[in-house]
């Protein structure tokens, strides 16, 4: 724990975390730029009025520093440094044991189908027979647990069950048994009981295809990739190894995440599928690979309402993925994630990735995928469907930066306080808390104001 020898400077220091793990950060303190970006790793922005700024420490912020090798002793160490006052006792019990909870299991291969019928019954066999035969044709992982608590945890819970078979043959006994299709599933379940997955299956390399930048673009102009976006596709292909391949980039709006998109692309030479937002979204995407790559236009496929084509390359709109005849109906266009070996699944604003797709996401857990946005935070609350099916978050950078290196514009922002129409004022008081938001938001003096 700190104490006050620091004197009277600690005072300057910018943060107050709270009991409530809601961190405040004075905006006029000396050290308060350097403090938020030292910040956004582990925590979310909530609030951020004119003074004091909100952010909050959340499992799921957590478990994306901690995968990215931020540890809860640098969190720690990060709140001490910043802080005014002692870190509350409980939070940093609490930063300790969840941040901590990442590694603690593991996806990693089993082995071959013989062997692992030798080490586990089927999945689903509840009656001892561990020399039941497994089908041969079905490929296995194993979840390997930390130590007997978690394990007897996971063994003892019912929304795990069906999925995960005892594997006796596993490193120390404390493992399980799974299919490879389930890996998604699992992933979900075990994140809802708040303990995230390490994966370090392996994944498939997919279709290959030859990707090169230009060394101009179209219109003669060199054609320069910027280092932070060289950082953010290194980040998230890593060595192409075990636990790499997978994952969440988060930059601000108009820093060339589809750059970091096509950085990748060319990291791994692979067919790809990119999904984007609408249809204006698909041919951007398809003008900045025509411009910037040496893929021709019979390489690259629009897959919308409008030209449903498939090519080594092809970019679909979230729209028509989830779009079905009616509300009983399978999702016809869910079959575009199989009628290629997609090495590389591109989940453009993926904060706006639609909840049906998390469904087929859950599928493709062997195939390389991305998530782009500058946002982690989704309205529906599904962030955690975004890390555990797409990946945590692999990069970021604070906007600050980037904006005084001039790679976006500047911003300023000012907020102007409008008094609500007297005839208003009852209709308000006595509304829903969802309605007060929409009354605020169309108050008609906002537009006198303007």
């Amino acid at each position: 724990m700190q104490n006050f020898s620091d004197g009277a400077d600690r005072f300057q220091n910018p943060l107050i975390v709270q009991s409530d793990r809601a961190i405040l950060l004075d905006v006029h303190a000396p050290l308060a730029d350097e403090c938020r970006n030292a910040l956004i790793p582990f925590a979310e922005l909530e609030r951020s009025p004119e003074h004091l700024h909100t952010y909050r420490l959340t499992p799921l912020s957590l478990w994306n520093a901690t995968s990215a090798g931020i540890g809860p002793q640098s969190i720690l160490e990060t709140l001490q440094k910043y802080s005014r006052y002692d870190i509350p006792q409980n939070v940093e019990a609490w930063i300790k044991e969840v941040a901590g909870r990442f590694g603690k299991l593991k996806l990693v291969p089993a082995p071959s189908p013989e062997t692992a019928n030798e080490a586990a019954p089927a999945s689903g066999a509840d009656d001892g027979s561990a020399s039941q035969k497994i089908e041969p044709r079905v490929e296995y992982l194993y979840l390997l647990a930390s130590d007997e608590k978690i394990y007897v945890q996971i063994l003892n819970n019912p929304a795990t069950k069906k999925f995960l078979t005892p594997a006796s043959g596993a490193k120390d006994n404390l493992a399980f048994l799974l299919e490879l299709t389930d890996r998604g599933i699992v992933k979900q379940k075990l994140l809802e009981l708040g303990w995230p997955v390490q994966d370090e299956a392996p994944l498939n390399d997919g279709e290959p295809l030859e990707i090169t930048f230009r060394k101009k673009t179209m219109a003669q102009k060199d054609l320069e990739i910027r280092d932070y976006q060289i950082a953010a596709a290194n980040a998230l292909v890593g060595d192409k190894g075990p636990g790499s391949g997978f994952g969440t980039i988060v930059l601000p709006c108009g820093s060339g995440k589809t750059v970091v998109g096509m950085q990748i692309m060319e990291l791994l030479q692979t067919s790809t599928l990119i999904v984007t937002t609408n249809i204006t979204a698909v041919h951007q995407w398809i003008e900045e690979l025509l411009d910037k790559t040496n893929l021709t236009k019979d390489q690259i496929a629009e897959y919308t309402g409008e030209n449903k084509t498939i090519a080594p390359v092809t970019i679909a709109t979230y729209q028509i993925l989830t779009w079905r005849p009616d509300k009983t109906s399978a999702y016809p266009h869910f079959s575009l994630f199989r009628q290629r070996n997609w090495g590389l699944i591109i989940y453009d604003e993926v904060h706006l990735l639609p909840a049906p797709v998390f469904r087929v996401a859950a599928e493709l857990q062997a195939t390389r995928r991305v998530g782009l946005t500058a946002t982690l935070v989704r309205e529906d609350g599904c962030q955690g469907h975004v890390f555990s099916l797409v990946g945590p978050k692999r990069y970021d950078v604070p906007w600050k930066d980037l904006e005084r290196t001039g790679f976006i514009a500047s911003a300023e922002c000012i907020e102007l306080r409008v008094d609500l129409p007297v005839a208003l004022e009852m209709e308000y008081a006595i509304a829903s808390p969802r309605e007060k938001h929409k009354i605020a938001a169309t108050n008609p003096a906002k537009i006198l104001a303007a």
